[in-house]
Order: C-alpha cells, then structure tokens, then sequence
C-alpha cells in the first residue's frame, strides 16, 4: 500500500510554525498579518515547485491543480486555511492544508494515474479576525458576502479590507469569484475535542456540523463616579452583563443536552479603574445540530437576560449577528471513508463537529465531508494545542487512500 512520507509532513509543520511565533509559545498568524503574508509565499513557491497551476482569487484563497493524466474535469478538492488565532496552535488548519499538500506530493512521486485532477486550497481567513469576517474565503467563494461588503469593512485601526487582499494578492473588484465545479471536497482537521482521546482512537470521520448562533447584547447603564456613587444609586453594565453570563451557563446546565453556549467576548465602556461601567457589549454563542434545540435555548437564555435588565434597571439591546445553519455531508462521501477506514483495519467514530469550519460552506456547491484527528487533551487554539507524529500519519494515510478510493468511485 501507498503511504505517505512522514518525515516530510512532519518536517512541513514544523517550518510552517515559524510563522508567527509567539514569545509566550504559540502562534499568532491571523489572516492579513505579517506572518500570514510570508507564510502564503511560502506555500504558493512550493506548490509552484511541485508543479501544480496555482492561482489566487478574489479574496485571495489559494488554489493550486495536479492534473495528472486525468480524463475527468470537475477536481477533487482537499485543504483547510493557514491562519491561527491570536497564540493559537501549530495544528488547527496548517494540518488539513499540509496533509494535502502531502497527499498530492506522494500522489506525484508515485506517478500516480487518476480519474480526475486534484485540487488543493488554502482559504483565507477561516478563524475569526480583525475585520469580523470568519470563513471569510470560503463564504465569499460562495458569494455569502458581496463586493459592497467587501469593499467598505475596516479593521479596528482603520485599514481596509480591499487593502489587505490586495497585498495578499486578490482583488475585492473580481467579485463575484466565478465557481467551479468540484467532483467532491475533502477537509482534513484536528478535532479540537476530546471524543477521540476518550475512545484512544487516531481517527474520526465527521458527518454533520452544528449550526451557530450569535446575538451581540448591548447592556446599557450609567456611568458615574466609582467613589462617589453610594451602591444603591449605581446602574453598573457590567455587574448586569456579568449576570447574564452565569445566566447563559445555567441555562446550559440545566438542559440534558449535548448542545453549548457561551458567552466569550465582552466590551467594557469606559474600562476605567474609577468609573462605573456605563456600557457593555457581549457576544452570546449556541451551538447545535438541532435548529428547534437552538432556538429553545435562546428563548430560554432571553427569559433570564431580560430578568436580569428588569430587575437591574438597565436597558438592553440585542442583534442578531450569525445564525448558521448545521450542515449534513454527503452520505456517498461518508460512505467511501468507512470503507477505507475498514480496509485499513482502523476503527472510526462518526460523529458531528462542534466547531465550523470551511467544508460547511462549501458542502453547498459539491459532495463533502470531513475527518478528524485526534486532539490530545481536546486542547485547541491554545499553544498547547497538540496531535501526536503517530496519529498525524494514520490520519494522511488515510486521506490519501480515501482520495484513491473517491476518485475510483465518483469515476463509476
């Protein structure tokens, strides 16, 4: 059997992590950023090294083609993003994006013949950045986002977005990207939990993503002085806000669900030693694979938030800022993974992914599924974020023979 040459792979992650270091550890490569810049011409002179046609687009996602001798048209797409959090791992989205590169790399050592040409792609900024746009390559691939959008974002110290895919190598004006057509998409992730530490197995298959639903709660009070203002007199944001995520986490525990919420942002005004906080901004997530679950938990959440407001004499408001819906993969793809996975004799779970990711996005125009590897210590965007040299091979080995095995069956 083919397999992968891990020494190389291995070698790959570790040079990719030298963008973006961080002193305390981690990596801090969010897209537009200086490292993200470098790490992008790194990896377009490599998959120009290794012979592929390589293009960036629009938003500046990165493609790159192994034709082959194939006969087929439509490409089997495999890849991830390369940007991090800020001190975020070596492993979330750098793996998926380098297994890939791996797979196409062994793909053309061995003079491999398939059906159809393959397609590697690196998106742009798939984790939540400056500009608030995650999934941002994928999304606007899709056209979720429009030129108009595009065009007017800022960051916070006023750069423009078109100023930053510029440089990057795109062009907020090519939009909409003109799609292709793909015989199927195949995204390979670390997991980001602990399901498959917990079961001591390499590797998971994932067959669903969860929906995500944010609300940005604007809790408005009265800022006032901190030493003059007896405690009956304060209309404190902040203790109201603060109420309100204990609230959330109630909500949660109280519910048998397999679903989560949290509240993982906050915005203090005027966040000053001597003032009462007069305003607070929050973001609230809930995830799940159930539309009606989601739904039920933020009316539930709603009710305590409202309370808290009453009762507090602070004014809330609430906008609604994601609502995505989950996403079921294709069950032929699902399929040919199990039947790989057997033929290797290696046990996989199937089961949903609680985090978003690219593949979501692009489950809409092909054929898609995901696999996962295992996370040690479900540690994720985090410097201790880790998957083993061990679990990193089995994982490419078997995108590599899934990749053999979709080619041949989509080829019939």
């Amino acid at each position: 059997m083919m397999i992968i040459n891990i020494d190389r792979l291995m070698r790959d992650l570790s040079e990719y992590a030298q963008y973006g270091k961080d002193p305390t550890g981690g990596l801090t490569r969010p897209s537009f950023s200086e490292p993200d810049y470098e790490v992008r011409e790194k990896f377009i002179s490599e998959l120009t090294n290794m012979g592929l046609d390589v293009h960036v687009d629009g938003i500046a996602n990165i493609w790159g083609t192994y034709q082959g001798q194939a006969t087929k048209q439509q490409p089997i797409l495999i890849g991830s993003h390369l940007d991090t959090v800020p001190n975020g791992g070596a492993f979330d989205g750098a793996l998926g994006v380098l297994v890939a590169k791996e797979v196409i790399q062994t793909l053309i050592d061995h003079d491999v013949a398939l059906h159809h040409p393959i397609e590697i792609v690196s998106f742009t900024a798939e984790e939540p950045n400056d500009f608030n746009l995650s999934t941002m390559g994928s999304r606007t691939y899709l056209g979720k986002i429009d030129r108009e959008t595009l065009e007017k974002t800022t960051d916070s110290t006023g750069r423009k977005l078109s100023d930053a895919v510029k440089k990057a190598g795109g062009n907020v004006r090519d939009m909409p990207i003109s799609q292709k057509e793909f015989a199927a998409f195949l995204e390979l992730h670390i997991e980001q939990g602990k399901r498959l530490e917990k079961a001591n197995l390499p590797v998971g298959i994932v067959d669903n993503i969860v929906g995500i639903y944010r609300d940005k709660i604007t809790v408005r009070g009265k800022a006032n002085h901190s030493g003059t203002t007896m405690m009956p007199d304060r209309f404190d944001a902040l203790t109201a806000a603060s109420e309100i995520a204990l609230a959330v986490e109630e909500v949660l525990r109280e519910n048998d669900t397999d679903a989560v919420a949290t509240v993982g942002k906050f915005d203090v005004h005027p966040n000053a030693a001597n003032i009462i906080p007069g305003k607070v901004e929050l973001i609230i997530e809930i995830r799940s694979s159930s539309k009606e679950e989601r739904s039920r938990l933020n009316t539930l959440i709603g009710e305590k938030y409202n309370e808290i407001a009453e009762r507090r004499n602070v004014k809330l408001e609430v906008e609604n800022i994601l609502d995505q819906q989950e996403c079921d993969f294709d069950p032929d793809i699902v399929s040919t993974l199990q039947r790989t996975v057997h033929e290797m004799d290696i046990e996989a779970p199937i089961f949903a992914s609680m985090a978003g990711h690219d593949a979501t996005h692009i489950a809409e125009i092909t054929k898609t599924a995901m696999l996962f590897v295992k996370s040690i210590g479900g540690i994720s965007h985090s410097p201790e974020e880790f998957t083993t040299r061990e679990d990193i091979q089995t994982a490419a080995n078997v995108m590599l023979q899934a990749i053999l095995n979709i080619d041949e069956t989509l080829a019939e």
